[in-house]
């Protein structure tokens, strides 16, 4: 049995999981989806307050509470906090599984990071409404995301990571979402540049799958995803070069 901890990406709780780890469970794994603070129902003008580090620090816990040998699995903006607590906790952490996103740099934020762009104004209360649209969901998930995501708190975009390099030492899967426009051949490019932040990408532990989705497989998707992450927890995938 595997644990998999997982984060969800912009203005989404952890009910953006639920089919995900429906599938999981019934396979026999462990799954434990993570609504991060202010973003869950009932949250008011208040979650204007909060910050990156709040939701780092809620996924620190999680992994404190789940002890060793989580699959760490990072959605979007979750990658934010999800890489920060892997980079504090790199001990609890067997694999990072970044779906459908890069890896920030220490001292970068959502805002400065290509993943900011398009992201609307924060209002007076200090939130990011949610997008009006949402592409590539079929009818039933697109009406049930515009009924429960979440307006994301703005300092969760604009705070910056801080990251040691810690995570740098863990297995990692990045699971591109061809219609977004993320591929192997996108990460080959990256690597080709010769920038060290993506000299990871071709680092022996390192692998990589695609699903032929849209940004959201955890709900346009999530048999398959589920499936993906299984694969990932034993080390399956593509390689860079493969």
């Amino acid at each position: 049995m595997t644990t998999f901890l997982l984060v969800p990406g912009l203005f989404m709780g952890g009910w953006a999981w639920e089919a995900v780890a429906a599938e999981l469970t019934a396979r026999g794994h462990r799954a434990v989806p993570v609504t991060l603070p202010g973003l869950g129902e009932g949250v008011g003008g208040e979650a204007g307050g909060i910050g990156l580090a709040d939701h780092t620090a809620e996924v620190v816990a999680r992994l404190d509470a789940e002890g060793p040998g989580v699959v760490l699995v990072a959605h979007s903006y979750g990658i934010f906090p999800g890489l920060a607590a892997a980079d504090r906790r790199a001990g609890l952490v067997d694999r990072v599984v970044l779906v459908d996103t890069g890896t920030p740099e220490d001292g970068e934020s959502v805002r400065t990071a290509l993943v900011g762009a398009g992201l609307g104004a924060a209002d007076e209360a200090g939130l990011v409404p949610v997008p009006a649209e949402v592409a590539g969901l079929p009818a039933a998930e697109s009406q049930r995301y515009r009924r429960l995501a979440r307006p994301q708190p703005a300092r969760t975009l604009s705070d910056r990571i801080e990251l040691t390099g810690a995570w740098r030492t863990l297995p990692t899967t990045g699971v591109f979402c061809l219609e977004n426009g993320l591929s192997l051949e996108v990460a080959r490019a990256l690597h080709a540049t010769g920038d060290p932040r993506f000299a990871k990408l071709a680092e022996p532990g390192v692998t990589f799958f695609e699903m032929a989705t849209g940004h959201l497989p955890n709900l346009s998707a999530p048999v398959e995803l589920a499936d993906v992450l299984i694969r990932a927890s034993r080390g399956e995938g593509a390689g860079l070069f493969d």
